[in-house]
């Protein structure tokens, strides 16, 4: 089999249960992760405490990461093919409800993980800051392809680490993630709505 340049790989389908299962096995091993880390580990972690001014913080960030999320789809053909392929994958099979599961899944075990535990595993510090969102990026590559989608979602880590740095609070970029793949995952129902064959429904 010969690779066709500018074709668009081709990846395997999953259910809509598929998903589901997928998203909630990944959050129930992180979480595990990041307890067996916190149990064995001599560090201090990022605490997570409500507060409605640094929520709305996240909010803003959110949106601010799916905007500049947005752009880069525009202008850069790579990311957008491979954005395309992650996202077709994941959101495709899931209905509209399920749209709060992608968002809240991953939004609180991953951040549980990288930022309230990994970050300052390493050191709350720049080294530590780069490092945990290098292994945040990494760990989202599906594929050789989907280089520039990891990029990305390194970048993300960054802002994202960066954000909980700076306030001192885990809340706000947890708040960050949960906005960012809702809002993603909308927009991609909206623009996306599934083909139906000719004379079914």
């Amino acid at each position: 089999m010969v690779d066709r340049p500018n074709q668009q790989p081709e990846l395997e389908s999953l259910t809509r249960t598929q998903v589901l299962i997928a998203m909630g096995v990944t959050a129930l091993l992180l979480l595990f992760l990041a307890k067996v880390f916190q149990y064995f580990g001599n560090f201090a972690t990022l605490p997570m405490t409500w507060q409605s001014q640094q929520a709305v913080l996240g909010i803003g960030i959110g949106f601010g990461i799916t905007a500049a999320s947005a752009i880069i789809y525009q202008l850069w053909p790579q990311y957008r093919l491979s954005a395309s392929l992650y996202l077709q994958l994941v959101i495709q099979p899931l209905v509209w409800t399920d749209l709060i599961w992608l968002g809240l899944l991953p939004g609180l075990s991953e951040e549980l993980l990288f930022r309230g535990v990994i970050f300052p595993m390493v050191g709350l510090n720049w080294v530590g800051l780069i490092l945990s969102s290098i292994v945040f990026g990494v760990l989202h590559l599906n594929s050789p392809q989907q280089w520039s989608y990891v990029v990305w979602v390194t970048v993300v880590g960054f802002v994202l680490g960066y954000s909980a740095w700076s306030t001192g609070n885990l809340l706000v970029p947890v708040i960050a993630h949960i906005t960012t793949n809702i809002i993603t995952g909308v927009s991609w129902k909206i623009t996306h709505p599934p083909q139906h064959p000719l004379g079914k429904t």
